[in-house]
């Protein structure tokens, strides 16, 4: 199994220590948004999308790039995410918007990922931001085992 994992990690490198998890667990390519050549994708068996939350969704360079794949067949694609809040499905499911993107393309979106990280946005500045030293070493023993869960199916 071929696989990428790409993110987007701007303020604190939460998604990115996420990013390199996954990508070593599974033995992936492991690519900055930014990098990502969507013709290449044909290449891949599996590919992971991630980035931190912002307002409640994944970050709009993600979103763009999810929406410029080519559609294609017989492939799976998975989620990950950092965020100050944890998701709470039907209220506040953040990946929804990514996971219809992927769907639109052809992906099977096979797995999400999502762990607390350090967010200093808006008025948590104040006291040094919420979830200090996240993501920790539990989260990213979580994603090691989200990872070869992937690697197995």
């Amino acid at each position: 199994m071929k696989a990428l994992v790409s993110y987007i990690s701007i303020h604190h490198g939460n998604t990115r220590k996420i990013a390199e998890v996954i990508a070593a667990t599974l033995g992936a390519d492991s690519l900055p948004l930014q990098e990502v050549d969507v013709n290449r994708l044909v290449e891949y068996d599996l590919v992971g999308l991630g980035s931190g939350i912002y307002f409640g969704r994944h970050h709009r360079t993600l979103l763009g790039l999810a929406g410029r794949f080519p559609v294609l067949s017989n492939r799976r694609a998975f989620i990950f995410a950092t965020s100050g809040l944890r998701p709470v499905r039907f209220v506040h499911d953040f990946s929804r918007p990514l996971k219809k993107k992927l769907q639109d393309r052809g992906f099977d979106v096979v797995g999400e990922f999502s762990c607390r990280g350090l967010d200093t946005f808006g008025a948590t500045m104040i006291v040094g931001g919420i979830n200090r030293g996240r993501p920790n070493a539990g989260d990213l023993i979580q994603a090691e085992r989200f990872a070869r869960v992937l690697a197995d199916g």
